[in-house]
This record gives C-alpha cells, sequence and structure tokens, in this order.
C-alpha cells in the first residue's frame, strides 16, 4: 500500500512554484516608422475582354493554342470568307451600276442646260433632270457605304486578338456554326491582360477616415492623386517581394461590410502573377511615432490583444492594447500602452505567468530584427 501511494505522489504534477516565476521585461521601442497596413485580396487582370464573333458562319480554322500567350493583332479563328467575297463583288456591281447612272444623268442634265438656252426644252424637264442627277448621286454613296459594310463583314471573319496578353481555352472547335452580332454573339474565348496585373481589397471604414484625415492634413496623399506603395506577398512566401503602387480608391463605402475597395497596380513582366492568387498587400500607412513591442509579446484573451507588463509592486498587469501593422520587423502598438511600461517579453509560456501574479522580473531590451530599418 505505501509503494502505490508513493508511485502516486510520484506521477502527480507539480502544483506549486518554489519562488516567483523569472520573465524578462523591457519598455516598448520608440520610434518614428514608417507604417505599413495590411490587407489581403486578390490579382486581378487589368484588362479583360471575352472574345466574341461579329458575324455568322462556320468556323473554319483556329489559330492559337489554348492558354498561350498572344499578342494584338494575332488571328485567333477563321470564319468562312466565302459568303462575304460575295456579298463584296454584290456591292461592288451595284457601286458600279450606280456610278454609271450618276453619268447618265449628267450628261442629260448638262444637255438640258443648252437646250433651255433656246427654249427647245423647258425649265421643268432641266429640274426633273437635275432631280434625277442628285439621286443617282444620292445612291453612289449608299452603294459606297454598302460596299464599306461588306468589306468590313469580310474583315471581320478573321477574328484576331483585341489585346496582348493570355487566352483561355477555345469554346468552339472547327465546324460550329457560330451566331455574330451586337445580341447573343458566340462567345469564342477569352484573353487577360497580365502585364501590368492589379491587385484588389478591402480596406475598412476606419482605415478610410484616418487615410483621408491624414490626406487633409497633409501627412499622407490620398491614393486618389498619389501612387502611394504597396508591396504583396504570395500565400508560400516572407518578405514582400512584389512591389507595387495604388491607382484606384472606390467612391463609396459598402453599407454592408462597412469597408471600401481599393486596387493597387504592380508590374508582372514575367507574368508569374496570375489573376485569381490570393495574397497579402501592405499599403503605405504615412510617417507615425510609434510603441513597437516583439509579436510574441503579444497575448489573445478572447476576441481582443493584451501585454502583459510588470507593476512596481512586481505584479502581471494585462493591458488590452489597439494593434497596427509592422514596421522595424516588430508589431505597431496605436493605443493602450506606454512609453514607460514594462512589457514581458520572454517567459509568457511559464503557467503561473498570469495576471495578478507576483514575478521576478529581469532587464531586457527591445531591439530590431538585423537588417530592419524604419522605412520597412
Amino acid at each position: 500500500m505505501l509503494t502505490f501511494m508513493t508511485l502516486i505522489g510520484m506521477s502527480a504534477p507539480v502544483l506549486a512554484q518554489k519562488g516567483p516565476p523569472v520573465v524578462t521585461v523591457a519598455s516598448p521601442l520608440a520610434r518614428s516608422v514608417t507604417q505599413w497596413d495590411e490587407y489581403t485580396g486578390r490579382f486581378e487582370a487589368s484588362e479583360r475582354v471575352a472574345v466574341r464573333a461579329r458575324v455568322s458562319g462556320y468556323i473554319e480554322q483556329v489559330h492559337f493554342v489554348d492558354g498561350a500567350d498572344v499578342k494584338q493583332g494575332d488571328l485567333l479563328f477563321m470564319i468562312d470568307r466565302r459568303p462575304f467575297e460575295i456579298a463584296v463583288d454584290s456591292a461592288r456591281a451595284d457601286l458600279a451600276r450606280a456610278q454609271a447612272q450618276v453619268t447618265l444623268n449628267q450628261v442629260d442634265y448638262q444637255r438640258a442646260q443648252e437646250l433651255v438656252k433656246t427654249a427647245a426644252t423647258t425649265v421643268r424637264d432641266l429640274d426633273t433632270r437635275k432631280a434625277n442627277l442628285d439621286t443617282s448621286q444620292a445612291q453612289v454613296m449608299a452603294a459606297q457605304a454598302a460596299l464599306r459594310n461588306a468589306e468590313l463583314n469580310l474583315e471581320w471573319t478573321e477574328v484576331r486578338a483585341p489585346i496582348s496578353g493570355r487566352v483561355s481555352d477555345r469554346r468552339v472547335d472547327p465546324g460550329n456554326l457560330v451566331t455574330g452580332g451586337q445580341d447573343n454573339a458566340t462567345a469564342l474565348t477569352t484573353i487577360v491582360k497580365l502585364d501590368p496585373i492589379y491587385f484588389v481589397f478591402e480596406g475598412s471604414e476606419a482605415d478610410y477616415i484616418r487615410y483621408s484625415r491624414l490626406s487633409r492634413e497633409g501627412e499622407r496623399p490620398s491614393s486618389r492623386a498619389a501612387p502611394n506603395p504597396v508591396r504583396v506577398q504570395l500565400a508560400d512566401e516572407t518578405g514582400w517581394p512584389h512591389p507595387g503602387h495604388m491607382d484606384f480608391v472606390d467612391n463609396e463605402v459598402n453599407t454592408r461590410s462597412g469597408t471600401i475597395r481599393g486596387r493597387a497596380v504592380l508590374d508582372n513582366h514575367d507574368l508569374f502573377l496570375t489573376p485569381g492568387t490570393f495574397g497579402r498587400l501592405q499599403l503605405f500607412g504615412g510617417t507615425v511615432d510609434a510603441l513597437l513591442v516583439p509579436d510574441e509579446a503579444l497575448v489573445a484573451d478572447q476576441a481582443r490583444k493584451v501585454l502583459y507588463t510588470v507593476g512596481a509592486d512586481n505584479k502581471i498587469v494585462s493591458k488590452p492594447v489597439t494593434i497596427g501593422g509592422y514596421a522595424l520587423g516588430l508589431r505597431v502598438i496605436t493605443a493602450g500602452l506606454q512609453k514607460t511600461d514594462r512589457v514581458v517579453v520572454d517567459g509568457l509560456a511559464n503557467p503561473f505567468v498570469r495576471p495578478g501574479a507576483v514575478v521576478a522580473p529581469e532587464a531586457g531590451e527591445i531591439k530590431a530584427p538585423p537588417g530592419q530599418t524604419a522605412a520597412e
């Protein structure tokens, strides 16, 4: 029985701490830094065109490889040209007939001008011949317009890329009948322009108001008037390797979500960035006087973030704080913290380090990681 009780005593967890737990404390780092606010969003093509047939007919040939990069003017589809070539020939014949009628009416009108001088014909006959000449000249203009329309339809049998970019797959194969025109025209494929590329995101109403105040006070220009810098990272990337700038802010805040849409533009010369890809964006938020702490010092308390500080009596005090973006590789604290506070930066893993507990503080120092600058 004694042996059994001894084993139980050995396996029980230690419920008491010998002396107060040791923690490392340091004052927050006070610096004037460039603030970068973070948002999530997705890449979008800077241009997107749905290629549709403008004339009806049978697809004869497809001149591109699905998913290939094409240049503006490249031939994509060929529609059967023969009916349109016949229409051009017919329009040319109508134009020739109208021009011949103009020549005849011109001769008649000139002859009537001479005859009316000797009273060999009436003025009424002269007016009639002049009207016939004007009518035939109008018919020439109509025939010319019809010829241009027929030639344009013939040109549209060659479906060419309207922009440079990356083409999707074909929607129709050779031998299919497609419908052209403005209504219910057959979609043949789509092309998206990848360089440059857009990054679209939603910013909070609070951030929008803050940016507007900074612009009004002259501390940060509005992204509507200036290309404020941004930088983007993909889901598997560290750092922010894709620089760009703002080029659009929407004209109203969404009343349902309380956000406003923003858009940045980035160079994409190697076509690595693809529309629809998720990413994170940092937007230049101005230069501010900030208090910085390591991200590891933050503690989650339900829906808020807190920092543990040590008071004069060496007791842990929980301070709710408002966090901002990153600067110097540290987290920006925008509210809830004072320069003189002693923040617990090490020792938080100890279960006895909790609000109200007495601790043994050791002095430490908050430093920016090597290579970081105020601009970062």
